[in-house]
């Protein structure tokens, strides 16, 4: 598999390494990253296969996009890295994944807004995938044209300013992400892939936003199966994608966890 974009934010050997969701792309945690930075903590941002400026691949794998990231933290900072990884989402499965079939890797875990089994809320993807496909780019010349387009199927602003991040001008108007095979892999990445009677014994902190589905109780189990170190904390009144709805409180959770 072709080497992955990072971005590295601060200065000196990374301590955080930062795996984004569906759609997303590394520097949608920027943010956190800089603040991370701010305390002397330096972070690389991840865009996984298929998202941002990582190369496409012809079928969608978790072990295969674990796999990918292991070997390029491998690759910048050798075999014993020793990170603390932390997944959002579609990058928080990836995430557990590499810290199971890679543990040296990883000193510390952080798993948001998602469970270590399908993950039904996925559901409501397909939607944003045709919304997305369904603009003639042919046509656009203008990022107010898109989102305008976008309103009819997804009225909501703050997930159209999301997906927009997307969006590209040059040599013409595209999505960066692999829509075709991320739309067509949808039931995959729900999923989860069974790896084996495996376990992760370093410790691990797991986030979920309040007003989240993505991580119920029946899910709790499982999670102590993989993660026996585990620590559920739930951030108040954020949803799904939890680093924007709180950021503030995400960040004093990292830097809580490796203090």
């Amino acid at each position: 598999m072709a080497r992955l974009h990072t971005q590295l934010v601060g200065t000196g050997r990374p301590q955080f390494a930062f795996l984004h969701g569906l759609f997303g792309r590394g520097r949608n945690w920027s943010g956190i990253a800089g603040a991370l930075a701010e305390q002397g903590h330096a972070s690389v941002l991840f865009d996984l296969p298929n998202h941002g400026s990582s190369a496409w691949t012809q079928d969608f794998s978790y072990p295969g996009m674990a796999d990918a990231v292991a070997a390029e933290i491998e690759e910048r900072l050798g075999s014993a890295a020793r990170l603390t990884l932390v997944g959002h989402s579609l990058g928080g499965k990836v995430a557990m994944l590499l810290a199971l079939r890679r543990p040296e890797l990883v000193d510390r875990l952080v798993v948001i807004d998602i469970a270590p089994a399908l993950s039904e809320a996925v559901d409501g993807f397909p939607a944003l995938v045709t919304a997305l496909t369904a603009v003639d780019l042919s046509r656009i010349h203008s990022r107010r044209e898109v989102d305008a387009a976008l309103a009819e199927r997804i009225p909501d602003l703050g997930t159209r300013q999301f997906l927009m991040q997307n969006l590209r001008t040059r040599p013409s108007w595209h999505w960066q992400p692999n829509l075709g095979l991320l739309g067509a892999s949808l039931p995959e990445i729900a999923d989860w892939p069974d790896p084996g009677p495996v376990s992760y014994p370093g410790p691990v902190l797991w986030l979920r936003g309040e007003h989240s589905d993505y991580v119920r109780p029946e899910h709790e189990a499982a999670m102590r199966r993989y993660f026996p170190a585990v620590e559920l904390r739930t951030i108040g009144d954020a949803g799904h994608w939890v680093h924007a709805d709180a950021p503030d409180e995400v960040i004093a959770a990292l830097l809580a966890f490796v203090a």
